[in-house]
């Protein structure tokens, strides 16, 4: 049997232990990582199935960068990302998530936001918009969000579903 492997990354101790209970309870093999630099090694070094990242870490937008760096190392890009934030996902049925998050921005009522998680009600594709420190909008596709607090229930269904695709 082939044992799926997951990269948790955190830098709550107490976050990355209890997702890593639940997953290994479930016949996973948990790996994990505090920031994005030793995230990045593990991950071009293990190769996992899936990665669950923290947002907030040594920097405010760490694991949005960590999710971008993954996306453009030739080694990580098809590993499927699951971002752990209690930042609000806006649903929408555009087919374009980017798009759609592009013409938030142009909403006064989203204008103004740092970040916009979107996510395509019909086919699941997500993704982050968000500004960097010098304001460039910057995007990055993911394959979903794990709202925080963390539910097991809903982590397993979340990791079951994009593991099997």
């Amino acid at each position: 049997m082939n044992v799926k492997k997951i990269l948790v990354v955190d830098d709550d101790v107490d976050i990355l232990n209890a997702m890593s209970t639940i997953l290994k309870s479930e016949g996973y093999y948990v790996i994990t990582a505090n920031n994005k630099k030793e995230a990045l090694k593990l991950a071009q070094d293990v190769i996992p199935h899936l990665a669950i990242l923290d947002v907030m870490m040594t920097t405010h937008y760490e694991g949005f960068e960590l999710a971008e760096d993954l996306i453009n190392d030739p080694v990580c890009k098809n590993i499927p990302i699951l971002m752990h934030t209690s930042i609000e996902v806006l649903s929408t049925s555009e087919a374009s998530v980017m798009d759609m998050a592009r013409e938030f921005r142009q909403d006064p009522k989203y204008r103004e936001l740092q970040v916009i998680l979107l996510k395509n009600i019909h086919s699941g594709k997500a993704g982050i918009d968000y500004r960097t420190e010098d304001g460039k909008a910057v995007w990055v596709p993911v394959s979903g969000f794990l709202k925080k607090p963390m539910d097991p229930k809903k982590l397993i269904e979340e990791v079951k579903s994009l593991i099997s695709k």
